[in-house]
């Protein structure tokens, strides 16, 4: 990630986890919500373990597919700890959360809420999300961070999304020079090389992800020669770059 913008998103965690006198002062209860989205293998995982570490807060990870309804997504929420950070990866692979529902033709709605109202608790919906998101936040005094994400922002519905639950949007964005800088650093402890020039003008012509550059920098023989490395990547880059 770039530098600057890794070091805003450290600077929002820190100033959230020292505002408890803030929030009671405002009147707002103490949590934060987090927007991760971005094509895969751009880090968002990663981030949220990220978070977790710099916080020392637990996470929570939430597959909503296998909540029976919303009574038992209530109880699940509301067991959870202060100091924790709850995920609901690929949200828009949940039932009922995205914004096909406003796709609908308007006679279908009131066939939509018969239909939901027949249904009982059988599934998690939107609405119930949340309000158990909002009956939570409103409960609780004490620290608790959310965190979506998604592949495909596009598709969430934007009652899910809007500031006030997902207080702050995080694009993970394909790998730029810097992000590649930082990998060969860690990678293969290389702060320059002849060959750097080379990828900071194919790294900017295409679109790979930081996933895909970690694994062809990382060594594959017992030597680790870091050339060796440098060129798999400049092949995957020019790979790339040839089939688009």
């Amino acid at each position: 990630m770039d530098p600057a913008k890794k070091q805003e998103i450290i600077d929002d965690l820190v100033t959230f986890s020292m505002g408890r006198d803030y929030y009671l002062k405002i009147g707002k209860p103490w949590k934060r919500g987090y927007l991760l989205y971005g094509p895969p293998g751009t880090g968002k995982s990663s981030m949220i373990a990220a978070m977790a570490k710099l916080l020392n807060y637990d996470i929570y990870d939430l597959e909503l597919t296998a909540v029976s309804g919303n009574s038992e997504l209530k109880q699940l929420l509301h067991n959870t700890s202060n100091k924790s950070i709850t995920v609901i990866e690929d949200v828009d692979c949940s039932l009922d959360l995205t914004n096909k529902r406003e796709k609908k033709k308007e006679e279908d709605k009131d066939k939509d809420k018969e239909d939901e109202e027949s249904n009982g608790d059988s599934k998690v919906t939107l609405s119930g999300l949340l309000s158990v998101i909002d009956g939570l936040w409103s409960a609780c005094s004490k620290e608790r961070i959310f965190v979506f994400t998604t592949n495909y922002v596009e598709e969430l519905d934007p009652a899910l999304i809007r500031r006030g639950r997902m207080d702050k949007h995080i694009e993970m964005s394909y790998c730029c020079f810097e992000g590649f800088k930082v990998f060969a650093k860690i990678y293969l402890d290389l702060e320059s090389h002849e060959l750097f020039d080379t990828i900071r003008h194919l790294i900017h012509e295409v679109k790979v992800s930081p996933a895909d550059v970690a694994e062809n920098l990382m060594p594959k023989t017992i030597e680790r020669d870091s050339q060796a490395c440098l060129q798999n990547l400049i092949k995957a880059l020019e790979k790339i770059k040839e089939d688009e």
